[in-house]
């Protein structure tokens, strides 16, 4: 049996990095008041509908979608953010707090062709600022992905910002996008002609050379924003400069789910070719509202885990865990009073691993060496005929003999020497 396709183990020796990336979120977030919040991998397939948008290529062609035995029609989650969204209206988080900040790193799933840094079962970090409208809060998520990216030692990046402006904005320009498109419709990539007339907004993301050329004289987002969305716009840019954040206007960008409005980022790495963008996110002021919550509005972004990792673990070294003590047992009565030994490593933090093979002496004292614990610890019938335990200190060879009373103590002396 192999893996579905698109799908990924993740190894223990693959597991530190994961925890790293966990353990550096926390502590950042956690610091900006930022509170994790764990929402079902699944949920009804209308909420995503709803909240994604109908024409979007999530909905249309990405979502596991399928029919429980109560007849419902479920998704696997295709992003987090509907589902936060959806988490705050039903938990009625807005009653205790006006703005409520929350993290998220887990599982989503989209029918895609899988490649590198791209699975049918992906992961992301993402952070939701609710309930200001405030520029600020637009550049306290950003400054978060930056500190986070940051911390994770990832240098080559660059962000690319954009205004979207509000929904009727969007309208009068799309119009007048598609009819200078219409023009040139036989020459455009074939997913341009197909979203030429239910989402052309992403035709503007286009990676094919032509189409292109072709926008490269159409008309420009910022020329149908009113003052609004660009004075929301350039209180950012002003934010990002105050905090030394290089940053590029990127009038093409709009990101690819429906609910956006105002601000979209994307933060973008030369590591990675074609799948080069590690995180985006942008403004939603309607979708919670849209989701039939209170007008609410809100910003934020997610991370590609398995894009992280793709970067870190050619920068980053993490070295292998390994126990500190190995344990051995020759003996019935050995085996049971072994764990008492064990009671006392775990009351103080120290690690350890139990011989379980049964193996004779000779062979445990090698496994005891191949496992690179500092110390060996044996428990057989001379040790339980003297009540005590006999130390050896794999690396010199040293060894000594500490009776039972005394090793409690024993371990509160070398426990530095052996944790650090």
């Amino acid at each position: 049996m192999q893996a579905l396709r698109g799908t990924k183990d993740i190894l223990p020796t693959e597991i530190q990095y994961w925890q790293h990336i966990y353990d550096i979120a926390h502590q950042i977030l956690s610091n900006a008041s930022y509170y994790e919040i764990r929402t079902p991998i699944f949920e009804s397939t209308e909420l995503f509908k709803r909240g994604i948008g109908n024409f979007t290529d999530i909905v249309n062609k990405e979502m596991y979608t399928f029919e429980d035995q109560g007849k419902r029609s479920i998704t696997l989650r295709p992003e987090g953010t509907a589902s936060i969204a959806r988490s705050f209206i039903s938990n009625k988080l807005y009653i205790d707090s006006p703005i409520n900040r929350l993290w998220y790193l887990g599982p989503m799933f989209r029918y895609e062709r899988p490649q590198k840094g791209r699975q049918r079962q992906f992961h992301q970090l993402g952070i939701e600022c609710i309930g200001s409208h405030s520029s600020t809060a637009d550049v306290e998520v950003i400054r978060l992905a930056i500190q986070i990216i940051k911390r994770l030692k990832i240098s080559e990046y660059k962000l690319e910002i954009n205004s979207i402006g509000n929904i009727e904005e969007r309208k009068i320009y799309e119009d007048n996008l598609v009819n200078y498109l219409k023009i040139y419709e036989k020459e455009l990539d074939e997913h341009s002609q197909k979203r030429l007339y239910n989402n052309p907004l992403r035709i503007l993301d286009s990676k094919n050379n032509k189409t292109q050329q072709i926008l490269s004289e159409a008309p420009k987002l910022m020329s149908y924003l009113s003052s609004n969305s660009i004075n929301h716009f350039d209180q950012i840019c002003e934010h990002l400069k105050y905090l030394n954040i290089p940053y590029t206007i990127n009038e093409n960008l709009v990101r690819g789910l429906d609910y956006y409005n105002y601000t979209a980022f994307e933060i973008k790495t030369k590591k990675l070719g074609s799948q080069d963008t590690i995180c985006g996110g942008g403004r939603y002021d309607h979708l919670i509202r849209q989701l039939g919550g209170p007008d609410t509005p809100s910003v934020g972004w997610a991370i590609g885990i398995e894009r992280l990792l793709l970067i870190i673990e050619n920068n980053l070294y993490l070295p292998t865990t390994k126990p500190s003590i190995y344990l051995i047992t020759q003996g019935t009565i050995a085996k049971k009073q072994i764990w008492d030994i064990i009671q006392i490593l775990e009351k103080h933090k120290i690690t350890f691993e139990l011989d379980l093979n049964e193996n004779n002496f000779k062979k445990q004292m090698k496994q005891a060496n191949q496992s690179h614990a500092q110390i060996c610890c044996i428990l057989a019938e001379y040790e339980v005929e003297h009540n005590c335990i006999t130390i050896k200190w794999l690396q010199t060879g040293k060894q000594e003999s500490i009776k039972i009373e005394a090793l409690e103590q024993y371990f509160e002396q070398i426990q530095k020497s052996i944790t650090s």
